[in-house]
């Protein structure tokens, strides 16, 4: 079994305040290394500290502000080598969201499943051998794997939270609403958990991108409405959304999502929109989009990768992460400007006291 001592955690330019959180999570330093894109355009990486024999934890993200998707890809896929050939034992990226999750299956001719290349890269091209990301936009993504993959990471249980303890009791006075039949599942369960009834939108679309008309499915007459959804890209379906449940007799909307990719004029769109607030987690870097609306609030999930962590890196069970929050000893690591973190009410598993004592990698600031 590992030691303390053994566990790395690294960080790529996607997304180094996550990767900063999770370590302090940990109680461990950021691993020191440099990512330097040279003149011609080519990256080049350095790891300064030995790595040999130790567990190691590249921490990554796709649709970042701080750098585009293909090259925080390929940062990961060289970061990864260079681990390999510098004789680290086992490489895990932790990639809360999956890049081109969305291209998951051949809807057309002649379209790639960029999905299943990505997959290729980071096994066989980069020899990764462990990932851990959440609320994967496709299920069957994880079977384009030959390794372990923990996709069932979900920020539904930290979402919860954060909906009991800013809503109160006004929280029986609300609806969830799935923003189309795709992500009813997800926001079925959210509505039982909740004990809170459940609408969704049924799209109609004339092509591809746009759409025809939204059919509501449910009352929201008089109800706080909670859009849910795993990303939030161009935020065009979302208002749509909440024009029409307005129109359908709404009080006000809201909307809970993952991944806030909030690309090209999402910014304009959101403003513009119906939308009270538009919650989403630091799965992605989210200081630009709340500079550029005040309407964007942030939810902290660090807490929830780093128990992970450690989980995989002491051989523990990750099960119950898919639906508890992990226990920590302080509600929050990070500043007032920094994402809110909301604290659990019970701990994730009985005994958690004496994992702590035993572990001394325990989950704290």
């Amino acid at each position: 079994m590992s030691s303390h001592n053994n566990l790395k955690i690294f960080s790529g330019t996607s997304h180094p305040q996550l990767a900063q959180l999770i370590a302090r999570r940990l109680g461990l330093p950021l691993g020191s290394s440099s990512i330097v894109t040279l003149p011609s355009g080519e990256l080049s990486v350095a790891f300064h500290e030995s790595v040999r024999e130790a567990d190691v934890y590249i921490v990554a993200t796709a649709s970042s502000p701080e750098t585009a998707t293909n090259g925080a890809l390929m940062e990961l896929c060289i970061m990864a080598h260079t681990l390999r050939i510098a004789s680290a034992r086992r490489i895990t990226a932790v990639v809360p969201h999956f890049p081109y999750a969305r291209q998951d299956k051949k809807d057309k001719s002649r379209a790639p499943i960029t999905a299943k290349l990505v997959a290729n890269m980071l096994v066989k091209g980069a020899g990764i051998d462990h990932v851990i990301t959440m609320d994967l936009h496709a299920s069957q993504i994880q079977g384009f794997f030959d390794i372990p993959v923990d996709k069932y990471l979900y920020a539904e249980p930290t979402m919860l939270q954060y909906l009991r303890e800013t809503m109160g009791k006004e929280i029986r006075n609300a609806v969830i609403v799935s923003p189309d039949a795709g992500g009813a599942k997800r926001a079925s369960s959210m509505a039982a958990s909740l004990d809170l009834d459940f609408a969704l939108f049924h799209k109609e679309r004339k092509k591809a991108n746009e759409i025809a008309r939204m059919v509501l499915v449910g009352n929201v007459e008089g109800k706080t409405a909670i859009l849910i959804d795993d990303m939030a890209d161009t935020c065009g379906t979302l208002a749509l959304a909440a024009k029409h449940l307005l129109a359908n007799g709404a009080k006000t909307v809201l909307a809970l999502v993952t991944h806030g990719i909030l690309s090209g004029k999402a910014m304009q769109v959101l403003n513009e929109s119906e939308i009270e607030k538009l919650i989403v987690t630091n799965s992605i870097p989210q200081a630009d989009h709340k500079k550029g609306c005040r309407k964007v609030r942030e939810i902290d999930i660090s807490h929830v990768l780093a128990e992970a962590v450690r989980r995989s890196h002491y051989g523990e069970s990750v099960s119950q992460l898919f639906t508890s929050i992990p226990w920590t000893e302080a509600v929050a690591v990070a500043g007032d400007d920094e994402p809110l973190s909301p604290q659990p009410r019970h701990a994730v598993a009985p005994n958690v006291a004496e994992s702590l004592q035993r572990n001394p990698l325990a989950l704290g600031n």
